[in-house]
């Protein structure tokens, strides 16, 4: 399992045990030991009565001294932290200065047995306090069994001071936790879990200024001395821990000192070769603990099986084989030979091998609430307690009942093959997050340049200590370390994991390459621009990993069932063996029911057992969150990015989807296609005003207009010149502007040469009192009613001239639409542009609802429009102006090719630029649900079949019985059958338009 690191501190929050390590150099002295609180919170401190001082302690010699020194502040009544850095001699001390003064501090430590100074305030800038207040942490906590365990988990974390929000995930074993590390740190979120009765580990956080590293070398005391002398060593360094267990090395850094790639090369460098680090990737620590989970769980099988197989031999097949039923009837003190190693043999299953049952119980029952660990630890304890009785009131009165030791065993067997089975399955459902890390390379090679930026050689270094600005080798037939451009050279790139399409891409110099993807051919330089947690592929699995986090709505109801499941079912075991056990002994039922030598006591208890271990809360706690982690993961190897199960559940419901125009039906790529001069001016002149007045914009009409007047331009001084480079003419072909302002909706104005220019449609021009001629209107009519956009242009107040602009439609719109219809989704297109040119779009496609001339706020009007009635609807977009709309609609889809802000407000976000993703977003959503209403329907049916079958309600008539050791089995098997239905969608595979609109292809 992996550590839990209690042996170390990064964040200095007093009262806690600990062994970190502060560190200052001559640099770093007037550094705060508190790094966390800023001056911010210091100050507002201050103002609400709370003051922090630093203290000189002089005397201390190892850890044991400064811990003496933190629980003697600690224990002053005012004192809200005190934190204690032995190498500093320093104590940081944040306290009520209406109970407690400073000299009351000096005291304190004078009373510990060491000597004490106030220092004087110092004024220092720091920048260590991560912006945004608070910390986004991940951890994993092991064993949980049911949504009762994620439940108990989440109400104590969310009861932590300083914890705003937790969500914890069953099929991952992981809880993500957003805290102020001012008020909590991780180390106290670890010891909250464990103290609920759970394992717990830190896995990450958001913090980019620490990192944890792989230490190879250390191989005894003095190594991890010389380790640690030399961190206290590096300039930089603020904090650190160093796990002799794990060899696992935590370090707290200064960013704008110390880089992670420096700080490794460093601590190689001075131990000259003798330490070998290497970064450790979180995901793959993830990875490693579910393997060890599963690991675990098997030993725990196999051993309860060898030792349960002889149980069940001497039960069921030594009486049939005369010599060895001969041994067993033999008798050995009080008892026969047999129920000695049976006692024995089952003793060992049920309080060795079964521990985690009754620890996990005990710690379920002290939080208050109930589990399937209190099932099975209740089952079993009552078969084994009875056996027991049962022997020794035979060896006592000379009356033997039956004993059932081989319940408890087997019972136990069943449960930990289940509990392995569903270990293995639920591993499945996280494949496409462990597919998307293995896309990364674990090593990359780096160009190392000289200072004049000459190429003098390469190295191979670990590819998370990649720094921007880095220039990397990238060798045909390799991956692409991470997201950058190319610097030299040229090769075909296979960008289909990352992006979905197949087709190889061209990446010539300036061209953007992405982490992960494969270099065909050719080799390449790449620069890199983006690491880490800015990469497109982090970016994906923490998208992914977050929508696995995320509970879909549909999970209240298993949530709800999962608080009373448990007492509910205990419940119904009593009233089972009261029916049976009353009834029996009122004559109710014939004594030949009753097994020999048995009573009506052992009869009624086999029933009640029976009843507690066949009840199965795992399998609703796993229907929706099994199937919403292989949905995500499915989806993201289609390349549709799924936000979370709340996004995934509404998909399911869409009734309207809202199309933008531009950019989303339409290519986005406008080209102009008419440029008419409606006076006298010179073409040229005209299209140099016009771009001139359009440079400054972002909209793609006006970059259209800018390519276009760029290959004018290039013709004309293409005469003049031959060798002027082309940008630097188009710069200087361009008139100065003056009070340029776009005007949402309607165009861009500005000066020129000291007269207005104004660039855009009617309003623009009307709204400034120009009058637009007939012929002019004429002309521009006929452009929209052939789905181009006409732009006018006025210059000192008159009108001068138009030009026509047209976006091509993309050519899977038409069917896109088509097959929405089919779905029975109503497809609506929503545009800025005028009236003409949207209703000649929406004809091409077959729309027949459309909204034309609306303002981008009036997008997520129209949206509010159609949900007034209750509809779900959708909204497909990709521009910045598409962010509100997309924010207010019910899902919100981005196409992957468009802005990152519209990408950030989306639900769904389509990584290739093709529409028909959008209906594969719905279908797999409307799978997934399916398949999530069938988890439910067989976990419910299971548990109301069962239960009742386990309680003798048919014995009467059939004579069916449930021993306890198959109704254990039956709850085992049932949560793997659960897991195992929700991995039946990873057989997902994309609707075929040809189906969906039920045309033949011959």
């Amino acid at each position: 399992m992996a550590p839990t690191f209690k042996d170390l501190q990064l964040t200095g929050i007093g009262g806690r045990d600990s062994t970190a390590i502060d560190v200052a150099d001559d640099d770093l002295e007037d550094v705060r030991l508190l790094d966390s609180y800023d001056d911010v919170y210091a100050k507002s401190s201050e103002e609400s009565g709370m003051k922090r001082i630093q203290v000189k302690v002089t005397g201390m010699t190892c850890a044991a001294c400064s811990t003496s020194v933190e629980g003697a502040l600690m224990s002053l009544n005012g004192v809200v932290s005190a934190s204690v850095a032995l190498l500093q001699h320093k104590a940081d001390v944040l306290f009520d200065l209406n109970l407690v003064k400073e000299d009351d501090v000096k005291n304190a430590i004078e009373d510990a047995g060491f000597e004490a100074e106030i220092l004087k305030e110092q004024n220092t800038n720091r920048t260590t306090k991560p912006q945004g207040g608070t910390l986004v942490g991940q951890f994993t906590i092991g064993g949980m069994t049911c949504a009762a365990c994620v439940n108990s988990v989440e109400g104590i974390l969310r009861k932590l001071n300083g914890v705003s929000r937790a969500v914890v995930s069953l099929p991952t074993s992981l809880g993500e936790v957003e805290y102020d590390p001012l008020i909590i740190s991780k180390e106290e979120i670890v010891n909250a879990i464990e103290d609920a009765g759970f394992d717990a580990s830190f896995v990450q956080s958001s913090e980019q200024d620490k990192i944890i590293l792989g230490v190879v070398g250390v191989m005894s005391e003095l190594d991890a001395q010389t380790l640690e002398g030399i961190l206290c060593n590096l300039k930089g360094v603020k904090q650190f821990g160093f796990s002799r267990l794990s060899k696992e090395l935590d370090v707290l850094f200064d960013t704008e000192i110390l880089g992670p790639r420096s700080l490794v090369d460093a601590i190689v460098r001075e131990s000259s070769g003798r330490f070998q680090l290497h970064v450790k990737n979180p995901f793959t620590r993830m990875v490693s603990q579910d393997e060890e989970e599963s690991s675990k769980m098997y030993r725990l099988f196999t051993s309860s099986l060898l030792l349960s197989f002889p149980i069940f031999l001497m039960r069921f097949i030594c009486p049939h084989i005369p010599l060895l039923y001969a041994l067993l009837l033999k008798r050995c003190g009080p008892f026969q030979m047999g129920d000695w190693l049976n006692w024995i043999l089952v003793t060992l299953v049920q309080f060795v091998i079964g521990k985690r049952f009754y620890i996990a119980a005990f710690r379920a029952l002290r939080n208050g609430s109930t589990n399937m660990d209190v099932l099975v630890a209740l089952g079993t304890t009552a078969a084994y307690v009875y056996s027991v009785y049962a022997l020794l009131y035979g060896a006592i009165t000379g009356f033997w009942s039956p004993t059932y030791f081989e319940t408890s065993a087997m019972l136990i067997t069943f449960v930990l093959l289940g509990k392995y089975l569903e270990s293995l399955a639920k591993g499945k459902t996280s494949d496409a997050i462990k597919k998307l890390v293995e896309l990364v390379p674990a090593t990359a090679l780096l160009l190392v340049k000289d200072k004049g930026g000459k190429n003098v050689g390469e190295r191979e270094i670990d590819a998370l200590l990649i720094q921007p600005g880095d220039v990397l080798k990238v060798l045909p037939g390799t991956k692409v370390p991470v997201d950058g451009h190319v610097v030299w050279g040229s090769s075909y790139v296979n960008e289909s994991m990352v992006t979905g399409e197949s087709a190889p891409v061209l990446k010539e110099v300036d061209s953007l390459v992405i982490g992960g993807t494969i270099n065909f051919h050719g080799l390449l330089h790449v620069q890199a621009t983006k690491i880490g947690s800015d990469t497109v592929l982090s970016q994906i699995i923490s998208l992914v990993e977050t929508a696995q986090m995320s509970k879909a709505p549909i999970q209240k109801f298993a949530d709800y069932v999962a608080s009373i499941f448990v007492p509910t079912v205990v419940g119904l075991s009593f009233l089972t063996f009261l029916a049976w056990y009353i009834s029996g002994y009122l004559g109710a039922y014939s004594d030949e029911w009753l097994p020999v030598n048995g009573n009506h006591f052992d009869f009624a208890l086999m029933f009640a057992i029976s009843v507690v271990v066949i009840a199965c809360p795992c399998a609703l706690g796993l229907a929706t969150p099994t199937a919403v982690m292989v949905a995500t993961g499915v989806g993201a190897n289609n390349g549709v990015l799924i936000k979370g199960g709340e996004a995934l559940e509404r998909a399911q419901k869409v009734q309207y989807v809202i199309f933008d125009k531009t950019g989303t039906l339409t290519q986005g790529k406008a080209t102009v296609t008419t440029v008419k001069v409606f006076t006298e001016m010179d073409r040229g002149d005209f299209l140099r005003l016009l771009a001139s007045a359009e440079a400054s914009s972002e909209h793609p009409l006006a970059k259209a207009i800018l390519e276009y007047t760029r290959h004018f331009q290039f013709f004309e001084a293409s005469k003049d010149s031959e060798h002027q480079n082309d940008g630097s003419a188009m710069s200087a072909w361009l008139l100065d502007v003056f009070d340029f302002h776009a005007v949402p909706g309607r165009g861009v104005q500005c000066l020129i040469d000291g007269k207005s220019i104004l660039v855009g449609n009617r309003s623009l021009l009307t709204e400034n009192g120009i009058e637009i001629p007939t012929h002019v209107e004429n002309f521009v009519v006929d452009l929209e009613e052939n789905a181009k956009t006409g732009i006018l242009v006025a210059y000192d107040s008159e009108l001068i001239g138009a030009v026509g602009v047209a976006d091509p439609l993309k050519r899977e719109a038409a069917v896109v639409v088509e097959g929405l219809k089919k779905m029975g989704v109503r497809p609506i297109m929503v545009t800025g542009d005028n009236w003409r040119t949207a209703r000649a779009v929406a004809k091409e496609v077959d729309i027949q609802d459309i909204r034309a001339e609306v303002m981008p706020a009036g997008k997520a009007d129209v949206i509010r429009s159609f949900q007034k009635d209750g509809s779900i609807v959708a909204m497909v977009g990709d521009g910045i102006n598409d962010s509100p709309a997309l924010a207010a609609a019910d899902v919100g889809i981005a196409i992957g090719a468009g802005t990152d802000i519209a990408i950030e407000a989306a639900d769904y976000v389509l990584m290739k630029n093709n529409l028909e993703d959008v209906i594969t977003a719905i279908d797999l959503s409307r799978k997934t649900f399916t398949r999530i209403r069938l988890n439910y329907v067989f976990a419910m049916a299971y548990n109301v079949i069962s239960i009742p079958i386990a309680a003798g309600v048919l014995f009467p008539w059939l004579r069916l019985k449930l021993p306890p050791w198959v109704a254990g089995a039956c709850m085992a098997l049932s949560s793997v059958s659960v897991v195992c239905s929700s991995l039946l969608l990873r057989r997902y595979r994309k609707p075929r338009l040809t189906t969906i609109l039920e045309i033949t292809v011959e």
